[in-house]
């Protein structure tokens, strides 16, 4: 059980044409059913070969736009863009959808224009909507309108917990905080990290509850609190360590989050470990830090979506790991969900195997397909990010140096 937690032009894959507005029921696929198996460890980075195993659903799905798909942003992630809207329409047309049947949109960090999306998607006619909320108020107002129209919600990497129909494809995150917990600690031990004065900088909790599953993943584990904030003064599991400060960044916005650390760090110069939410954080850390002349594996830092920033950092030893979370299997999940749904099916145990919890109000919870994360240091770098392809080996090379990528058979 877990709370939520979540850059590039359109994307779409077609215009659809218009409806009534109002959203007619999903269709019902005869005597096709879901495959047999599938579930969240179904999916490879073979796409065409597991969505395939979807046409008999979506044969009997109607002419015109069916699933509406919004991002967020092109600005807190780079994964957006890069590969969220193209896995996903591979993913949607393996799955036997014509490109006039679904369309991927990107928000452009606009609420207005998030919720312009959406209503424009419904009113095309779409019965199911995947989307990935910018902040929780967007989230309600497009789950509401949803509600209203008769369309089935997938809340995306981020949950939004308004509805009857709405479901949640992500990441376990609370599993995410706790891998970089544990990627911490380890740090401390690897570095040699003498009385850790830690610094923790949290994601976007005022826009996002994914930040605080990641919080309550990683202060559990380093603080042995699961709880969103720490006091100051807590004592850490591992090294003797010590909680300084912390903080968020607002909106999981990078440069504030930059200036929100250099602020501490200079009331607090004994701060000689760090904890953040995820690799554009550590990014903007690590940045502070070369400034003021830190030298490499000094103080830690910790990330998670496995950038090729993140990477090269952590080949360098200014970063300790960064939580991989294979976006392939996110997208290939989101769209299953939403073909199964479309056809009127029931999703199956081995996919809807979990419940996403509101952070807000326990009694809230939801259905939720859930993908378990990986951690990424210098030794498994190449047989994951690099072997799926998620970073290329030269894009982490050419930031890194070709040396270090050398000594840890990055190739």
């Amino acid at each position: 059980m877990v709370a939520a937690g979540c850059s590039s032009s359109s994307s779409s894959t077609a215009t659809a044409p218009a409806s009534s507005g109002t959203s007619s029921s999903p269709a019902t696929s005869g005597s096709a059913t879901v495959p047999s198996g599938l579930g969240v460890s179904s999916f490879t980075v073979d796409i065409a070969s597991t969505m395939s195993q979807l046409k008999g659903l979506t044969g009997s799905a109607g002419s015109g736009l069916q699933i509406g798909v919004v991002l967020p942003d092109t600005t807190s992630s780079t994964r957006w863009v890069d590969f969220d809207a193209p896995y996903l329409t591979t993913a949607f047309t393996a799955a036997g959808l014509s490109s006039s049947q679904f369309k991927i949109d990107n928000a452009q960090g606009s609420d207005a224009t998030e919720l312009s999306l959406a209503t424009a998607d419904i009113s095309a006619g779409a019965k199911v909507l995947v989307v990935c909320p910018l902040d929780g108020p967007t989230g309600v107002a497009i789950a509401k309108l949803a509600q209203q129209k008769g369309v089935t919600l997938i809340a995306y990497d981020r949950a939004i917990f308004e509805g009857s129909k709405t479901y949640y494809v992500s990441f376990n995150n609370e599993k995410v905080g706790e891998l970089i917990g544990s990627g911490f600690n380890q740090c401390l031990t690897d570095w040699k990290v003498k009385s850790p004065q830690v610094y923790v900088l949290n994601g976007g909790q005022d826009t996002d509850p994914n930040a605080i599953s990641f919080a309550s993943g990683y202060n559990k584990i380093v603080f042995g609190q699961a709880a969103k904030t720490v006091a100051a003064g807590a004592k850490g599991t591992a090294g003797g360590a010590t909680l300084v400060a912390e903080n968020f960044a607002p909106g999981w916005d990078n440069t504030k989050g930059g200036t929100i650390f250099q602020q501490a760090f200079t009331a607090n110069p004994k701060i000689n470990a760090t904890i953040e939410a995820n690799d554009g954080l550590a990014n903007a850390v690590i940045t502070d830090l070369k400034t003021a002349g830190v030298k490499s594996k000094t103080i830690p830092t910790t990330g998670q979506d496995a950038t090729a920033q993140g990477m090269a950092w952590i080949l360098q030893g200014y970063q300790c790991g960064s939580v991989y979370k294979a976006v392939y299997k996110e997208a290939q999940d989101a769209a299953a969900m939403a073909v199964i749904l479309l056809a009127g099916q029931t999703p199956p145990a081995s996919l809807l195997n979990g419940t996403t919890v509101d952070p807000a109000n326990s009694s809230i919870t939801e259905p939720a397909s859930l993908i378990t994360p990986e951690w990424v240091t210098a030794a498994n770098m190449e047989s994951t990010v690099v072997k799926d392809g998620f970073d290329k080996a030269s894009a982490i090379c050419t930031i890194a140096g070709a040396s270090v990528c050398s000594t840890a058979g990055i190739k």
